[in-house]
């Protein structure tokens, strides 16, 4: 299935494929992600969502096909750095340095990979931090935040790059019930900003408001895109149907 949704798209993946041993995890995936769209991945658990996320900046090396981001195809070498630049990643593991503080696991990456000083990337990470609700607390470390606090720490981090796409691999799984939709507004601000995004979540009503277009995967494939109306309504695969049926009437 190839979807092309702009003459010159951000992300092009073709014939995406990966294994882990004799389980193929993503089986020839086609899909194209215009620069600036919301693109939300659903599907069970083990459809291939996060490891196709993960393939985008190499997390996951693939076995075959292209994935190019923005006119860089996306392999080991001198132009993986380049890409992983534009690419930012929310983690399902908040993945935060516990000996620096706040303020400092955000301003780490602008100061050894873009080269800003420390006070300036201080400077950049306390805007950052107000950006997401939880500038006062910058001096404090990670294990003195709750965690929906600690993500929107890692929602900071990884604007922190100005990345030109942002990747999030399923961002509230690992919060308590109350704390899922402060994460989620922080997000669903960020969509409306122009930044490009692929999501991974279980989150129906989210994926509903904050999609462009809902990809759906099961088995590593793709079996269903479309806009989000039309998916939660009028389903066009049995499996889509059967899945929004489990997850919406549970």
């Amino acid at each position: 299935m190839t979807t092309v949704t702009s003459p010159s798209p951000i992300i092009s993946m073709r014939g995406v494929t990966k294994r882990f041993g004799e389980f193929s995890a993503l089986k020839s995936i086609d899909l194209d992600v215009a620069p600036g769209e919301v693109v939300v991945l659903l599907g069970p658990s083990g459809s291939g969502k996060s490891t196709l996320i993960r393939c985008i900046n190499l997390l996951e090396t693939y076995d075959e096909g292209d994935v190019v981001v923005d006119g860089i195809r996306v392999e080991e070498g001198r132009n993986l750095r380049q890409v992983r630049e534009e690419v930012g990643m929310v983690f399902q593991a908040f993945n935060l340095f516990p000996n620096l503080t706040v303020r400092d696991n955000v301003a780490l990456g602008p100061v050894r990979v873009r080269g800003l000083s420390w006070q300036a990337a201080r400077e950049k990470a306390q805007a950052l931090l107000a950006r997401v609700g939880i500038g006062e607390q910058a001096e404090k470390y990670p294990i003195q935040l709750s965690g929906g606090q600690q993500q929107r720490v890692g929602i900071a981090r990884a604007l922190a790059m100005e990345p030109r796409i942002l990747l999030f691999d399923e961002p509230t799984s690992a919060l308590d019930p109350e704390m899922v939709g402060e994460v989620l507004d922080v997000i669903r601000t960020l969509a409306g900003t122009g930044t490009t995004m692929l999501l991974v979540t279980h989150e129906m009503g989210f994926a509903r408001k904050v999609a462009d277009r809902i990809v759906f995967m099961e088995a590593g494939e793709i079996k269903e895109i479309a806009s989000p109306d039309r998916f939660f309504t009028e389903p066009s695969s049995e499996r889509a149907r059967a899945f929004l049926d489990a997850v919406l009437n549970h």
